[in-house]
């Protein structure tokens, strides 16, 4: 079952929502549907909550991060260094 609904939005929003629509071919009723979603979703708050439990510390040691970036983009910590 659809409910159909009414709403106002600013002329920024609208403005935003048009552009989307033209990049993306959705129409605005999708795009708003897409943004409900994407804000209050379907996924519960504890599977969420369990999510990031799961994944939180995945990198405790600090230099691990720098470390993958470091492979990714060999010679970056150097650039930077050398510019300041």
């Amino acid at each position: 079952m659809s409910h159909r609904t009414q709403i106002t939005l600013s002329d920024a929003q609208y403005e935003l929502l048009l552009e989307e629509s033209a990049r993306s071919g959705a129409s605005l009723a999708e795009l708003v549907r897409q943004a409900v979603e994407r804000a209050y979703g379907l996924v519960s708050r504890r599977e969420m909550v369990d999510s990031f439990e799961q994944t939180f510390a995945t990198w405790s040691d600090g230099d691990e991060g720098a470390a993958y970036v470091e492979r990714l983009r060999r010679g970056m910590g150097r650039r930077l260094l050398a510019d300041q």
